[in-house]
């Protein structure tokens, strides 16, 4: 029998973690029920210690998902576990993360100890870890940079102190796939009590090998792999989840594994986190990319014609990606529209719903067709409204022509102030009408990333923008997301789904 690799998935912690990829509650719940129907075995909602907001939506992850394992990181200290472990008591599956340094560097410059009282603490906090939890998992950071002898002592305390699951982490993207295959060969080997506990992997991707670092750790014996959708996470990011199983499922010849990931939901699972983070997935990015299976050369459009497998190693329908099926317009009922956001894998309230509903009617009345991506990104527009915002967009017009300088006048409602209105010159629309928010909240933003996309396609197609502020005074960052079929009110709305969300966190 096939061996069955566990996915550990950390967006909704080290994915969180990339600058401006900040999610609200209700943003994470919606990402935490999707990593369930996507099969994922365990989700890392967080690290409880580090702010209320996180202690919050581990909380409600832990009480929501029904089928698989919660787990939220904690140091290698009472406070922090105790922390932990209030956050995730309630889930079916709970699990304490518990992480401390091994490498030399680490050691000396960070925790400033000795090999002796890292080990010491790490077998302590272990055991009081195990006596408020069953499922332990312990992670050696900086493995791949510690010396192996010590990481065979380390380890085998901690197993001995109740550690079920024992993380391998490449925390800095420094390793080789050869390198680390003959790491976790090397501590099944020597590592005496190894077969009491899974071996997990976590790798970063600074040298871009955190894929091929992960498949070489699972063919010298790893069982569990920790990654994120999209590949998001600190730096550079972390090993794609898409990309570990697709590799793990197409080459099963090569690594004789399974996972118990639900591959045709991959793809909406890869658009719910860039539309929530606003992190873009490139065009030639693996599995997800909108190019990961276009054909433009005659010579490869010839060969998938006689038959696809010339140049597919996969079925664009095994990760998810089918040709729109059912459309619907504007004299479609509520029982086939929501009907048809479950497909997509949306739920709501009666009032959200009724809410999405009258949306949808007014885009109706102004495109033809109602594809997929429009229904996607109307949901994902409610889910992101639901921030309970302190500004909100009431009106806006807008003056320019090719000798006119760009004027853009809104009017906002401030649930504190009421209604504010400014008029702003700029460069051009957009950035007169950011120029006015800035005024009317008195706040100065950086804008560090801006990015417009068509949601369908023709002249009717809306404009679905996607922006990462970060506020100068105290450097607080968040993305921000706008749908509209005018590009410029899509804008004024990203950057105020933006704004709220970084009041949302200084609250």
């Amino acid at each position: 029998m096939d061996r069955t690799i566990k996915i550990f998935d950390t967006t909704l912690r080290d994915g969180e973690q990339s600058p401006g990829c900040s999610m609200s509650l209700k943003e994470k719940l919606q990402i935490a029920l999707q990593l369930e129907k996507l099969g994922v075995d365990v989700i890392e909602a967080g690290f409880a210690i580090s702010s209320n907001e996180d202690f919050e939506s581990i909380s409600q992850i832990a009480k929501t998902v029904k089928n698989i394992g919660v787990a939220s990181l904690a140091r290698a200290n009472k406070k922090d576990i105790d922390r932990a472990w209030e956050a995730v008591q309630h889930a079916k599956k709970p699990r304490i993360h518990i992480f401390i340094a091994t490498s030399d560097i680490h050691l000396q410059y960070k925790l400033k100890m000795s090999r002796t009282q890292a080990l010491q603490k790490a077998r302590e906090m272990v055991a009081y870890g195990k006596s408020l939890c069953e499922d332990i998992e312990f992670s050696a950071e900086d493995a791949t940079r510690s010396d192996r002898d010590y990481l065979v002592e380390i380890i085998t305390a901690v197993i001995d102190a109740g550690a079920t699951v024992i993380n391998v982490p490449d925390t800095v993207g420094y390793t080789t796939p050869d390198e680390f295959a003959a790491l976790i060969s090397y501590l099944k080997e020597h590592v005496p009590n190894i077969d009491k506990a899974t071996i997990s992997v976590h790798c970063h991707n600074d040298l871009g090998l955190a894929v091929a670092n992960s498949l070489a750790a699972v063919k010298a014996g790893a069982d569990q792999v920790e990654c994120t959708i999209n590949g998001i996470g600190e730096r550079a990011g972390n090993a794609a989840l898409e990309e570990v199983v697709m590799g793990l499922t197409v080459r099963k010849d090569h690594f004789g594994v399974q996972t118990k990931i639900a591959t045709e939901e991959i793809f909406h699972s890869s658009k719910m986190i860039s539309s929530i983070t606003g992190s873009v997935v490139q065009a030639n990015k693996a599995i997800v990319g909108k190019n990961a299976f276009a054909h433009e050369a005659g010579i490869h459009q010839h060969g998938v014609l006689e038959n696809k497998e010339t140049y597919e190693i996969m079925t664009p329908q095994s990760v998810g990606i089918l040709q729109n099926s059912f459309v619907l317009g504007k004299h479609s009922g509520k029982h086939a529209f929501e009907n048809k956001l479950s497909e997509l894998g949306y739920t709501f309230d009666k009032k959200q719903l009724e809410e999405i509903f009258v949306n949808f009617k007014t885009l109706a009345d102004k495109k033809k067709d109602i594809t997929d991506l429009d229904l996607e990104a109307l949901a994902q527009s409610k889910v992101s409204s639901t921030l309970k915002p302190r500004y909100s967009l009431e009106d806006f017009t807008f003056n320019s022509g090719m000798d006119i300088t760009p004027t853009v006048n809104i009017t906002l409602k401030d649930e504190k102030n009421g209604s504010l209105s400014a008029t702003k010159n700029g460069d051009g629309l957009v950035d007169a009408a950011f120029k006015a928010i800035e005024e009317l909240i008195a706040r100065k933003y950086n804008l560090n990333s801006y990015i417009v996309k068509a949601i369908g396609s023709g002249e009717d197609a809306q404009g679905q923008v996607s922006i990462t502020l970060e506020n100068r005074e105290n450097k607080k960052s968040a993305s921000g997301y706008g749908l509209a079929t005018d590009v410029v009110e899509a804008s004024i709305k990203a950057f105020l789904n933006a704004v709220n969300k970084m009041e949302l966190l200084c609250d």
